[in-house]
């Protein structure tokens, strides 16, 4: 009976890996073709459900002996870092992108505050 057990164990992590790393992928899928192109997608959400699917695969891998995980899991694994590998790009390219809107956007404030005049900050005289 502890055999039947153990295997029962095994089917079952192996059932719950399957599925965090489609779920993983099915994000990062998601994520990878609405980012930038669709204004009302939501990283920050997107965010946090992939985090909670790397958690979620941190706990199942936890102890796992790595000669043990299955074959079709490591193949999944792999097409997963080459996803996460363009997601990172493409994060990082809409960050840039917010980071010149919000300069933007300052650049823009600071200048309309300006009247023409100048301020005391230009007259204050230096020894320098």
């Amino acid at each position: 009976m502890k055999y039947e057990a153990d295997t029962m164990e095994v089917v079952s992590t192996d059932y719950r890996i399957k599925t965090v790393l489609g779920r993983l992928e099915m994000i990062i899928d998601n994520e990878n073709q609405r980012i930038g192109a669709d204004p009302e997608f939501d990283l920050k959400v997107s965010n946090a459900h992939k985090s909670r699917c790397l958690y979620e695969l941190t706990m199942l891998f936890r102890g796992t002996d790595p000669k043990s995980i299955a074959t079709n899991h490591i193949d999944q694994m792999h097409g997963l870092k080459s996803k996460l590998a363009l997601n990172a790009r493409r994060v990082e390219a809409h960050l840039n992108a917010v980071r010149a809107v919000a300069d933007l956007l300052k650049n823009a404030a600071r200048d309309a505050e300006g009247d023409g005049t100048y301020t005391q900050e230009q007259f204050i005289y230096s020894e320098a």
